[in-house]
C-alpha cells in the first residue's frame, strides 16, 4: 500500500488564508498541553459509534471489519498505531499526543457509554461524540428507524449535553471541535428532489406550466434554505449556550464541504446539484454570521474541497472521482443485508478475506471510500489542513 503524499508546503501557506473568525482569541497554551480532545459531530467525525455492527462473528463482538465511515482496519475497538481507518479527528488527536475514544458504541437501540474506560488510563479519553446519521437537534437521523432500531443517531446538542452530564463543564485546556450539518443538508435535498420530481412529471403531463414550474421550484428551495439556515443557527447557540457558556476555550467550528463535489454530487443532475452546493454555502453563511464576535474559530472545509476537486494530484490524490469500495463486495460480505456500498462496512485489510477494496483502488490516494466519505487517504489531508490551522491560530 502507499504511503501518505504529503500537502505541499506552498498548498498549506495557503489554507492559513481561509480560516474565519479569532475574535477574542484566547491565551495561547504552550504546545503539548491540550489534555482533551472533545468532537461533536456526525459520520465525519464517528471513529467507531457502530463498530458492533461490522461483528466478523455477527455476534457484536470484535474482532470488527469496519465500523468508521471510511476504508477501515480489523481492529478490536481499542486504540493502536495502525493508520489504516484513522478519521481525521483521531489523526489530529495522535498528532497532539492525546488518545480518544468513541463517547458511545452500540446499534439497534443498545448502546454502552464509553467502552474505553474497561481500561481505566483510557476512562477520560472518550470524548468523540460523532456518529453516523446525527444531525444538529433532531434525533432521527439518516440510519436511524421510528422503532428505535438501527444507527443511534444522538444529535449534537444532546451530545454536548452528554458530556456536559459526564464531566460537568468544559476545561480550559479542550480543543473542542465542532463539524455537524451534512445530515440536515442531505434531508432537506431529498425533500427538495421529491418535489422537483412530483414539478417534472405535472409539467411533462401538461398539467403544469414551465412558469408555473419555475415558481414551485423557486419556493421548494427557499424553504429548503430556510430549514437549513434555521439548523445553522440553532448549531451556532448550541456553542454558544452550551459550550463557550460552559467553561470552553479553544472552540473550533467546522464549515461544510460541498457534497456537489462528492461522488454522490456529482451524480446528480445539474440541476439538483446546483441544489445542494446552495444548501451547503446557506448553512455556512449563517454559521459564520452567527459566530462573528464569538471566541470561536471557523474552518472553511468548503474552499479545501474544492481545491482537491480541481487538483486532486496536488494534493496527493490519483482518483477522486470512483468510491474505493466495491459495493458488491460489501453486500456479499454483508449476506445482501448492505447494498449501497456504505463504508461502514468497508474493509482495506491488505490480504484479508474480507477486504472490499475495488480493484485497483487504494486507501491512501484515492479520495472517497464510498460516495460521500473520504478513505483513510482523505482523512489524513483534511486532518494536515485542520492541524497547520490550528497552528496558524497559535493554539498548538
Amino acid at each position: 500500500m502507499n504511503s501518505y503524499r504529503s500537502i505541499p508546503a506552498s498548498i498549506v501557506a495557503a489554507w492559513l488564508l481561509v480560516a474565519c473568525g479569532g475574535h477574542n482569541d484566547p491565551e495561547t497554551l504552550q504546545k503539548g498541553s491540550f489534555t482533551a480532545v472533545v468532537s461533536f459531530g456526525d459520520s465525519l467525525s464517528d471513529i467507531g459509534t457502530y463498530a458492533p455492527a461490522t461483528s466478523l462473528s455477527g455476534a457484536g463482538a470484535p474482532p470488527f471489519f469496519g465500523g468508521k465511515f471510511t476504508t477501515n482496519e480489523t481492529g478490536d475497538g481499542t486504540p493502536n498505531a495502525n493508520a489504516l481507518g484513522k478519521v481525521w479527528v483521531q489523526n489530529l488527536a495522535a498528532s497532539l499526543g492525546i488518545v480518544v475514544t468513541p463517547a458511545e458504541v452500540g446499534f439497534n437501540g443498545a448502546s454502552t457509554r464509553c467502552p474505553a474506560a474497561a481500561v481505566p488510563a483510557l476512562a477520560a479519553s472518550c470524548t468523540a461524540y460523532g456518529q453516523g446519521g446525527a444531525r444538529v437537534t433532531d434525533p432521527h437521523g439518516i440510519g436511524h428507524n421510528a422503532d428505535g432500531s438501527g444507527a443511534l443517531t444522538v444529535p449534537v446538542v444532546t451530545q454536548i449535553a452528554n458530556h456536559l452530564a459526564r464531566f460537568g463543564s468544559f476545561s480550559k485546556s479542550d480543543l473542542i471541535l465542532v463539524f455537524a450539518g451534512n445530515n440536515d443538508v442531505f434531508i432537506q435535498l431529498d425533500v427538495f428532489a421529491a418535489t422537483a420530481a412530483q414539478v417534472q412529471a405535472q409539467l411533462a403531463a401538461g398539467t403544469l406550466s414551465a412558469a408555473q414550474a419555475g415558481v414551485q421550484l423557486s419556493v421548494a428551495q427557499q424553504s429548503a434554505e430556510g430549514v437549513v439556515r434555521t439548523v445553522a443557527q440553532e448549531l451556532v447557540e448550541a456553542v454558544k449556550g452550551r459550550i463557550l457558556a460552559n467553561g470552553a476555550v479553544y472552540v473550533a467550528v467546522i464549515q461544510l464541504g460541498d457534497i456537489g463535489d462528492t461522488p454522490f454530487g456529482q451524480s446528480l443532475p445539474a440541476s439538483i446539484r446546483a441544489v445542494v452546493t446552495d444548501l451547503v454555502q446557506v448553512f455556512n453563511s449563517a454559521l459564520v454570521t452567527g459566530l462573528g464576535g464569538e471566541r470561536v474559530r471557523t474552518i472553511d472545509t468548503f474552499t479545501l474541497l474544492k481545491a482537491i476537486s480541481a487538483d486532486p494530484a496536488g494534493h496527493g490524490f490519483v482518483n477522486n472521482t470512483v468510491p474505493a469500495c466495491d459495493a458488491a463486495k460489501i453486500s456479499a460480505l454483508t449476506g445482501g443485508a448492505v447494498v449501497d456500498g456504505s463504508s461502514l462496512f468497508c474493509n482495506a485489510t491488505p490480504g484479508a478475506a474480507y477486504n472490499t477494496l475495488r480493484a485497483g483502488a487504494d486507501a491512501t490516494t484515492w479520495q472517497f471510500a464510498d460516495d460521500v466519505h473520504p478513505t483513510t487517504g482523505g482523512h489524513k489531508v483534511i486532518s494536515d489542513t485542520f492541524a497547520a490551522q490550528l497552528k496558524s491560530f497559535g493554539w498548538i
